[in-house]
């Protein structure tokens, strides 16, 4: 872990939606806090519904977090552009999130704790 970020178990049972629909629902999430921004929530790859995500060419880079790369969810309703992040080979001191999710919460995508 770096200095300013905090990786541990989410408490309980957190479910992610959008555009009205479930896409996961994990008791296996982890809760990332770093320094200066809200937390996140990320959520295992095998909990989450990938037939609603389709892969994007863009990536952005974190310098303490290493090369991110995103998907955008296709629901009933509309696509929500890069909505979803994940780090396939982040930086040793956050490996723990290797092979999780992150969304972007905003209009019509809700991440709760249930």
């Amino acid at each position: 872990m770096t200095n300013d970020i905090t990786i541990r178990p989410a408490e309980g049972t957190w479910v992610i939606r959008a555009g009205g629909a479930v896409l996961g629902e994990s008791s296996k999430a982890l809760e990332l806090t770093e320094e200066g921004y809200p937390f996140v929530i990320y959520f295992p790859r095998e909990d989450i519904g990938m037939a609603f995500l389709d892969r994007s060419d863009t990536t952005t880079t974190c310098p303490k977090k290493g090369v991110a790369n995103y998907y955008s969810i296709m629901s009933k309703s509309q696509t929500y552009i890069d909505a979803v992040w994940t780090y396939e080979d982040p930086k040793d001191e956050v490996a723990e999130i290797k092979g999780y999710l992150a969304f972007h919460v905003q209009d019509g995508i809700a991440v709760e704790q249930l």
